[in-house]
């Protein structure tokens, strides 16, 4: 297994702690235009239907029964279970219109529903639209098939997790943030040990593949020996996947967050230590460090992908499936096919008004120049492999590495200086172990965009740690 163990520098850290984008994509969402034209996109997906290209598919499912504090998703919060009637009405005639762009020879190797709260949905309601999806594109009856849902422990009990199991799903995401009742409470997410435990319980007993459980730290009362706690028990659950998200506390953008005490946060200085005893605690007992906040266990996909080169990053975060066109459904949802993203509106009445005049309901997009797919490369390079080899770019895009990157190569001397990452042979980056957790920083110097000069005021992005 490769070594993709990081290691911890305080004084890195404190010195490049800044703000830059997670890359989910490639120009960032910033980027997109509203006057982009659908035409391209549409372009795009006769030609992936005719390349027979396998596809990823996105169902944005926005609706949450409660709101926890820290949340900054696009989700619309209510009691009123009907609101869900409509949407998947307006769901379903979206899926048809995206359909039709495609090819039924289409497999579908690639399956989400995120939130919001997917399973806000009923039991019905989840088989009804898998069914609907199951008539419109080619799902697989294979457990080659990467079906996954997120999950709130609150919402789910073994009947809803046999459904899933008998529609199709084969991997579960679970929200757990954190263990302690106090920070629950604090938070308005009060879910006790017992009921994520059941759930886990079920996912064995119906041989779900995988299971992936999020945490977050920074929340109101957090402190180590508490977050210690929390992620020991979580470490003895097993789940094969972890993420561990720093809370960006943002009260001016999100409006629940205003119901957090800013006194109950923790210290900086606290969130850090609570993340690096964290991290380490998670590679002493096993688990393989995939990037950012991203961990799994040594026999996982992405931790074998990430040794055999085939890891890829996108607006679900690290996948191993590089070769799907994504298609997004939902309000907010966005697809990447061939060069194009499109991103639907994030508006429930603007999203069933361009439904309602058979329109597509794309609100911005964007088309990749030639640099955007140099850099995209480049940077997926290093934000999955923590290495970067000049002769593959210049193979791949016809490009002389050093003459098309000299800028970018003067930015990453202080980096080069700092031991974040070394030059091999004069044509190979590798980011050194004290690197890995300041992955974005060094990414960001390959960003065309975000080193333009009106970029450099705008603190558009989260702390990289």
């Amino acid at each position: 297994m490769m070594n993709s163990t990081p290691i911890w520098d305080q004084n890195l850290i404190q010195r490049y702690n800044g703000s830059g984008p997670r890359y989910t994509s490639y120009p960032t969402a910033v980027q997109f235009d509203s006057q982009f034209d659908i035409q391209k996109y549409e372009n795009n997906a006769r030609y992936s239907a005719e390349q027979i290209k396998p596809l990823s598919l996105y169902f944005h499912i926005p609706f949450c029964s409660h709101i926890c504090y820290y949340c900054a998703c696009n989700k619309i919060v209510t009691k009123h279970r009907d609101r869900a009637d409509v949407y998947l009405d307006y769901l379903y005639k979206e899926i048809e219109m995206q359909a039709a762009l495609y090819s039924p020879e289409q497999r579908v190797e690639q399956l989400h529903f995120g939130g919001g709260t997917p399973t806000f949905l009923s039991e019905k309601q989840i088989t009804d639209l898998m069914n609907h999806i199951r008539k419109h594109f080619n799902l697989m009856d294979s457990e080659f098939a990467d079906y996954s849902i997120e999950l709130d422990p609150r919402e789910v009990d073994w009947s809803m997790m046999g459904t899933l199991r008998d529609q199709g799903f084969n991997r579960i995401s679970m929200g757990v943030q954190d263990l302690d009742p106090k920070v629950q409470a604090a938070v308005n997410r009060v879910q006790p040990e017992s009921m994520i435990q059941s759930i886990l319980d079920a996912s064995r007993v119906m041989a779900f593949q995988s299971v992936h459980m999020d945490l977050i730290y920074g929340l109101p009362f957090q402190n180590t020996d508490s977050f210690m706690n929390t992620i020991d028990r979580v470490i003895d659950m097993a789940p094969d996947r972890l993420s561990l998200f720093n809370y960006a506390h943002l009260p001016h953008r999100f409006k629940p967050q205003r119901r957090i005490n800013d006194a109950d946060l923790p210290a900086p200085e606290m969130k850090l230590e609570i993340l690096q005893k964290s991290t380490e605690r998670l590679l002493e007992q096993g688990y393989v460090y995939i990037g950012m906040d991203h961990f799994a266990l040594p026999d996982d996909d992405l931790a074998i992908a990430q040794e055999d080169g085939t890891l890829h990053r996108n607006f679900q975060g690290y996948t191993t499936h590089s070769h799907c066109d994504l298609v997004g459904m939902g309000i907010s949802s966005i697809s990447q096919v061939g060069d194009t993203y499109i991103q639907n509106s994030t508006e429930e009445a603007q999203y069933y008004g361009a439904l309602d005049k058979n329109q597509l309901p794309t609100v911005r997009g964007l088309q990749m120049t030639d640099d955007d797919k140099i850099r995209q490369a480049v940077i997926t390079q290093l934000i999955c492999q923590f290495e970067l080899e000049f002769d593959k770019i210049e193979k791949q895009f016809g490009i002389n590495f050093r003459d098309y990157f000299h800028q970018e190569l003067e930015r990453l001397e202080p980096m080069l200086n700092d031991g974040l990452l070394s030059l091999f042979n004069d044509n190979k980056l590798k980011v050194s172990p004290s690197g890995k957790l300041l992955i974005r920083n060094i990414c960001m110097q390959f960003d065309y965009y975000l080193n333009q000069p009106e970029m450099k005021e705008k603190p558009l992005y989260s702390k990289v740690i």
